[in-house]
């Protein structure tokens, strides 16, 4: 499956105004079930935090740098990424909207970060499935930051989030860009042997993506991704056709982040310093 087809004129139409950028955000915070997850466990675990550091560790495009500085305006938040157009590209969209005093993007390799102990919370999505060198960046992580601050990873499982290897596999695509991956998902078992290893501790693995959540996901990402990719004519008929599936979606969502799943596509992790 092909992103870049619908990634590319999406991306220079909501980007042509910052408002129009803020109305995507807000798009992908309605159809993206690792948005739902990520923004109800920091909404359980950060309610009324004041003045926390926060370190996007690979902020991409800035929708949860976006989301945090509008969840708590007392936050300092750095994102960090290793794109020079898009670390660039945030902090020009940041300073017009009047956010860059408090958001601000830098280049960054995560396997050789160095910030001991400056970050309260640390946040990761959608990025451990790249990196070869994890356990380095989980030891990294935990330096930067403080005693009893929090990590946050959505990362796809071993169940199918992930495709390295075979690209015509059903959950394609469910954790982004599946041509860069360098492994299938991680199992729970084992990405906490990792992060204990790391200095980790009070370690909480669980699955996201369950039975809902993957066919809201076929409903609202992976089929019209295949439309679009069949013809690009066919992104007239998008807007009818969310019309009629979005609340499908809706509510399988909800159901997914409530629901206690056996199995399933992604993980949402936790763990302390």
């Amino acid at each position: 499956m092909q992103y870049d087809p619908i990634k590319r004129p999406l991306g220079k139409v909501f980007n042509s105004t910052p408002w129009l950028r803020v109305f995507f955000y807000w798009l992908l915070d309605l159809l993206l079930l690792r948005s739902w997850h990520i923004r109800r466990e920091m909404r359980r675990e950060l309610k009324n935090r004041n003045g926390l550091s926060v370190l996007d560790a690979g902020s991409g495009f800035g929708q949860y740098d976006w989301f945090m500085s509008s969840f708590n305006k007392t936050w300092r938040i750095k994102g960090v990424d290793v794109k020079d157009e898009q670390i660039a590209d945030c902090n020009t969209f940041f300073a017009r909207m009047k956010r860059g005093d408090r958001v601000r993007f830098e280049k960054a390799d995560l396997t050789r970060f160095d910030e001991p102990a400056s970050y309260d919370v640390v946040l990761s999505v959608d990025v451990m499935e790249h990196i070869e060198e994890d356990e380095q960046v989980f030891r990294n992580f935990y330096a930067a930051m403080r005693p009893g601050g929090l990590l946050m990873i959505s990362t796809p499982s071993d169940q199918g989030g992930s495709d390295a290897h075979d690209h015509d596999h059903e959950s394609d695509g469910i954790h982004g860009f599946i041509d860069e991956h360098v492994r299938d998902g991680y199992n729970i078992t084992d990405i906490e042997e990792k992060l204990t290893r790391a200095g980790f501790t009070n370690i909480q693995a669980r699955y996201t993506y369950g039975t809902p959540g993957k066919l809201s996901w076929k409903l609202s990402m992976k089929y019209p991704i295949l439309m679009v990719n069949f013809s690009k004519l066919l992104f007239v008929v998008l807007p009818f056709y969310f019309l009629v599936v979005y609340p499908i979606c809706f509510v399988l969502n909800m159901f997914d982040v409530r629901m206690t799943h056996a199995t399933g596509t992604g993980l949402l992790v936790k763990a302390r310093r």
